[in-house]
């Protein structure tokens, strides 16, 4: 999609999986496609955002060719809180959005990179600590492809958790709409969003919430989820497994698409799957 289009494009605005990002997209007050300085304005806009060394954060250029531990992208957000952004690209644009939505997650997202990368620069003594562990494959799938399932129902939870979409999305149709949510985190989740296909899926983490909550701004549940998120990622014995989030078929969500209207849209079961071979994101 053409970055010079229309900011923001319709299929943001009109699409509800994007509704978690609408209170950044119009702090930006942009009428075109965002660049660092409307970022970085963005980001004055709003209580300040720090990563987890302290350091505040703010967008930088994207720099390129061979780069020492310091400077590449994870170490430098962590140690300066520099977040490297591509100019007219819609990949970062979504993550500079996350930040400013979610940003005590990604903060959290970024320090468990930051500990991983650098434990294996000590171990392999100065080496490139580029190469992934279990703790970056699963922070990594979160800041990518993470869906936040906020639910007051524990039969509801019970039925996702069992894959049992049809049940889930149909038959509890209207409980899901008073008493389930989904909101993505991943940035790159979002990139694919804009032009949705079936098969589309997100990695959920699954938090119980009070049925009061979505009685909340949403303001509020943005910051409530963004801490519970945070408190989550920061647990060292959390994060150590890709498993630990749940394939959720985000078009099967009441509304998410046309056709999920009719009760035959869930007998597809090559994306409505019946185990953990659901189909990634």
């Amino acid at each position: 999609m053409n970055p010079h289009a229309i900011w923001p494009p319709q299929v943001v605005t009109s699409f509800p999986l994007f509704f978690p990002l609408w209170p950044a997209i119009s702090r930006l007050q942009a009428s075109a496609f965002p660049d660092l300085p409307d970022w970085n304005r963005a980001l004055l806009e709003q209580a300040p955002i720090l990563v987890a060394s302290g350091k505040p954060l703010r967008f930088v250029p994207q720099e390129t060719g061979k780069l020492g531990f310091e400077t590449q992208y994870e170490p430098r957000c962590y140690l300066q809180g520099e977040v490297q952004t591509r100019q007219d690209n819609w990949h970062d644009c979504f993550n500079a959005l996350a930040w400013l939505t979610f940003p005590l997650s990604k903060a959290a997202i970024n320090y468990r990179h930051y500990q991983s990368l650098s434990a294996s620069e000590i171990n392999t003594e100065g080496k490139s600590g580029s190469e992934r562990g279990k703790v970056r494959d699963a922070v990594t799938l979160l800041d990518e492809s993470g869906v936040i399932v906020a639910c007051s129902d524990p039969e509801l939870l019970e039925l996702l958790q069992q894959f049992e979409w049809k049940k889930l999305f149909w038959l509890k149709r209207e409980r899901v709409l008073a008493s389930m949510q989904f909101y993505v985190i991943g940035h790159g989740l979002y990139e694919k969003s804009m032009q949705p296909y079936l098969g589309m899926t997100g990695q959920g983490l699954l938090l119980k919430v009070d049925p009061a909550f979505f009685t909340l701004q949403l303001s509020a549940r943005l910051q409530q989820l963004d801490h519970r998120v945070a408190d989550y990622v920061k647990v060292p014995s959390h994060c150590n497994s890709t498993r630990e989030w749940q394939p959720v078929p985000l078009l099967g969500y009441p509304g998410w698409s046309e056709q999920n209207r009719l009760e035959a849209y869930y007998d597809n079961t090559a994306y409505f799957r019946s185990s953990r071979r659901a189909s990634k994101g």
